[in-house]
């Protein structure tokens, strides 16, 4: 049976039982690059459960890591968090042992304001590698942020602010629905929009189906009642579905964390893996996941045109997901998207050089409004149909299309979301030599 559930506002407070603040504390200024030259734009977010919750979390597995990430992969085997504080600004990446001394201050600073462990605190940064937080700062923006918590719509509009750097607008999301005659409720915030190919993991080793390549960080809150294990494996689908199905320029950030609170308001009797209506929380979170992992592609930097990248035929997952990344990536065919080129010749030559197996001659490529099963096919077996190219033009100038391929070797497929590549992307990341605060980031 599908489980029906409605959006509603509030996003990370909507759940019962949590808070939220974003403040200014001038951390961008450190932190160059293009994304932080933004004025006074809230650069430190605190959410906070007012009872104790379940904790799970995926985290990036670029084998240069952050310190909030290794602070977080440690905390979150022992399943209980109380808060999380995000910066924005600087990545507190590459910053060594006064990394994690820094990352680990955060917490202790957050802690002494909520008088809560600094243990069941969990770390977040998104910003410029290399650069040495500002702990002064830091530390007058979760003072400030403490004071001004609350559990409005407004409130969690200001976290979601405070986390953002290259991002152009906001990305949240909360749903509603049913659970055991209880009514629960799931909220999230995210950002990201340039450095995204996300290949998260629980403990951030590297999965063989992961790809090898700013950041993106999502906060996830919910009141439904779960246990660790169940929580922590209904996220790990979730993510799977969702941020690791994304990419804007095949890049993995050092950085990417996603964390989901379960502090059991609604009342439910407590989810394990085995619960019937384990599936029904799932589905919540898979759709607030992918909701908030596509936003991230529709305000990539630069982005004109999303594309739904859907190859079927293959003989396993691990060739179809190959296959889907080879042209999501391609600087070829992303530059083609942006033109409004169907160009079928630089889609089957990426589908040639990735690690899945392809037989040229039993390719099919086509077109397709966007979760539209009328496809347009411009090649067929290999080679192209009599499909005009007026017609195949058109199936591509929307702002947001589906490419569908067809190895026909297999039942394997695979989905990515993915963006074109435009003069506005190179713009905004190749930095001005007679301008030092634009580099980096």
């Amino acid at each position: 049976m599908k489980i029906r559930f409605k959006e509603i506002s509030g996003s990370i407070v909507a759940p019962k039982g949590f808070r939220a603040g974003g403040v200014y504390c001038d951390i961008k200024k450190l932190g160059t690059g293009k994304g932080s030259d933004k004025g006074q734009k809230r650069d430190l977010a605190l959410i906070v459960s007012d009872a104790p919750a379940t904790v799970a979390g995926m985290f990036t597995t670029n084998q240069v890591c952050a310190a909030p990430v290794k602070v977080c992969a440690e905390r979150v085997k022992k399943g209980v968090a109380r808060a999380i504080v995000v910066n924005s600004g600087n990545a507190n990446a590459c910053t060594g042992q006064q990394g994690l001394r820094d990352a680990k201050a955060m917490a202790e600073i957050a802690a002494g304001e909520l008088n809560i462990s600094a243990e069941s605190i969990f770390v977040g940064s998104t910003g410029r590698i290399g650069v040495t937080m500002p702990m002064e700062n830091v530390r007058r923006g979760i003072e400030a942020a403490a004071q001004v918590l609350g559990s409005t719509a407004e409130h969690a509009a200001h976290a979601a602010e405070a986390i953002m750097t290259s991002d152009t607008r906001p990305k949240q999301i909360a749903v509603e629905f049913s659970l055991g005659g209880k009514t629960a409720r799931i909220g999230g915030i995210c950002k990201g929009a340039g450095m995204i190919q996300p290949g998260m993991s629980a403990g951030g080793k590297r999965p063989a189906a992961l790809p090898l390549h700013a950041t993106m960080l999502c906060f996830i809150t919910t009141d439904a009642a779960v246990e660790a294990k169940a929580l922590q494996g209904a996220l790990r689908e979730a993510v799977a579905n969702s941020f690791n199905r994304i990419t804007v320029d095949g890049d993995m950030s050092t950085n990417d964390t996603v964390l989901v609170m379960a502090n059991g308001l609604t009342g439910n009797k407590k989810l394990n893996i085995q619960h019937p209506m384990h599936k029904a929380f799932k589905d919540a979170l898979n759709h607030v996941c992918l909701e908030l992992a596509k936003m991230i592609v529709r305000d990539g930097e630069g982005v004109h045109r999303v594309v739904t990248v859907r190859v079927s035929g293959a003989k396993t997952i691990e060739d179809a997901d190959a296959a889907a990344r080879a042209v999501a990536n391609s600087a070829l065919v992303k530059t083609s998207w942006h033109g409004g080129d169907p160009n079928w010749g630089r889609i089957i030559d990426a589908l040639g050089y990735s690690p899945a197996e392809i037989v040229e001659e039993k390719v099919d490529i086509g077109y397709s409004a966007a979760g539209s099963s009328q496809i347009l096919w411009s090649l067929k077996r290999g080679q192209p149909t009599k499909a005009m190219f007026q017609e195949l033009c058109a199936a591509v100038a929307p702002k947001e299309f589906d490419l569908h391929i067809r190895l026909n070797l297999g039942k394997a497929g695979a989905v990515i979301y993915a963006a074109d590549l435009t003069e506005e992307y190179v713009e905004f990341n190749k930095g001005d030599m007679a301008d030092p605060a634009s580099l980096g980031g």
